[in-house]
């Protein structure tokens, strides 16, 4: 083999043991010595590790120390989450408005990804007939999170929505289960891209950053968590996430701003925040429109069995 070849790496079936916290990623390259970290990410996102016997699919899951993390070749590959069956919620010439099951993105992170909202709305379009252009998008939630989200499908209907969203006239409701007792009131912070670790956050400089606003309300005390509803004031990424967790009660399922929480974190299949309601005028009638989308089988499941701690 000539110099400086590399060879790539063969993963195996093995379990270790974290033996410090480290994101997911970067643990299972400290136990493939010499695998990329696309190599790695692929082997993640295939379905083929588990977590304390939970399949993780999330490159950065935050790994605690002592975990168990096992690599198990045979597993199945990842087929995507069941969709639900009324996809579409609302749909005319202007609008459509889905219903997003937690696991895909709302559109494309980049090029190579497919499976995402904006995709399987625009088949379900076409199926229906008739003309159809590229969807307008307007807002977006993350790919964990589930719940309602619009599309514009002309011009006219992306502009005058967008507008709705910049003003903040547009109706926002979360539902979101929380580590410990939350309190209630309004979250305001001034949100940056890199807080100084590579993440998102908040920042105390006036001159940086966008002011984010959410309001907080208690729906269910819980004994180890807290069920709450927010309402967004300002749209900003992960703002729920990033308010709560800053506010000493990262969410359930939350793997990215949960580093500092130090309290023991309660399992969930996912981030347990749902986008419930929707709410909005129509951009070209002015009509009001309103949606509602009831809780998710994995979030109540985790809310049922808080309710039994």
């Amino acid at each position: 083999m000539p110099p400086n070849t590399k060879q790539a790496v063969s993963f195996t079936d093995t379990t270790h043991v974290a033996a410090a916290d480290a994101p997911l990623d970067r643990l299972l390259r400290g136990v493939f010595a010499g695998a990329s970290w696309n190599a790695v990410r692929a082997l993640i996102e295939s379905g083929k590790v588990s977590v304390y016997g939970e399949v993780v699919r999330e490159a950065s899951h935050l790994v605690r120390t002592g975990a168990e993390v096992r690599v198990t070749m045979r597993a199945p590959r990842n087929k995507g989450p069941a969709l639900p069956s009324d996809l579409i919620a609302h749909v005319d010439a202007q609008v459509v408005v889905a219903r997003k099951p937690a696991g895909i993105s709302t559109v494309p992170f980049d090029e190579n990804e497919t499976g995402t909202l904006a995709e399987l709305v625009e088949s379900a379009l076409r199926r229906k007939g008739g003309p159809h252009a590229p969807l307008g998008i307007v807002h977006r939630i993350d790919k964990e999170t589930s719940g309602l989200v619009v599309f514009a499908r002309t011009l006219t209907a992306k502009r005058v929505l967008k507008q709705q969203f910049r003003v903040h006239s547009v109706k926002r409701g979360y539902w979101a289960l929380a580590h410990g007792a939350v309190a209630p009131g309004r979250l305001a912070s001034r949100l940056v891209k890199d807080r100084g670790d590579g993440r998102r956050g908040s920042t105390e400089n006036p001159t940086l950053g966008r002011e984010a606003v959410t309001h907080v309300r208690i729906l269910e005390k819980l004994r180890a968590a807290t069920l709450v509803e927010c309402r967004l004031e300002t749209g900003r990424t992960h703002q729920i996430r990033i308010h709560l967790a800053e506010s000493g009660h990262p969410l359930l399922g939350e793997r990215v701003y949960s580093k500092t929480f130090r309290g023991p974190l309660i399992s969930a299949p996912r981030l347990m925040l749902h986008a419930f309601e929707l709410g909005f005028e129509h951009p070209t009638t002015g009509a009001p429109l309103h949606f509602e989308q009831p809780m998710p089988p994995d979030m109540r499941d985790v809310l049922v069995s808080l309710r039994m701690r």
